[in-house]
């Protein structure tokens, strides 16, 4: 028994998270003529995964067992849960991250030589075009995955 095809909740979620990652390497090749393989395993960016990931995870769940059911009401509640940090709290460290970064360089001369801080990273969070895109994508996939949208005709 496979595990993915025996649970398209799994699946599909997992599937969210990988095309939207996917779409960061291929958005950066598009607008940067750059390859950027790193893309596939850091948070942050366009389209969010995180979004991605939960927006299918509920679409499936309300493909599957209906959207009255218990399943779908927790899918849902965890989504909004991991999208709402994305926007909030991650989005913000983010922005911590760069205040602070700027703060380092600008006072770089009180660092003994070789001692300076390494820059935080601040590709975090999520702005809401990219959380509305990854959950766009989400629910796509989630039609894919669960087999209620097909390329088959």
């Amino acid at each position: 028994m496979n595990f993915f095809t025996y649970n398209p909740l799994i699946y599909s979620a997992f599937m969210g998270m990988l095309v939207a990652q996917l779409a960061k390497v291929i958005l950066i090749l598009f607008l940067e003529r750059r390859m950027a393989w790193d893309r596939l395993t850091e948070t942050g960016g366009m389209p969010s995964s995180h979004s991605a990931a939960v927006a299918a995870l509920s679409t499936a769940c309300g493909l599957v067992y209906g959207v009255e059911s218990p399943y779908f009401a927790i899918a849902i509640v965890f989504g909004s849960i991991v999208i709402y940090d994305a926007t909030g709290v991650r989005r913000a460290a983010g922005q911590h991250a760069e205040i602070l970064n700027s703060l380092i360089v600008e006072l770089s001369h009180l660092f003994e030589e070789g001692n300076s801080p390494k820059a935080l990273k601040t590709l975090l969070g999520h702005t809401y075009p990219q959380v509305f895109m990854g959950t766009l994508l989400g629910i796509i996939v989630g039609f894919f995955c669960t087999g209620t949208l097909s390329l088959k005709h």
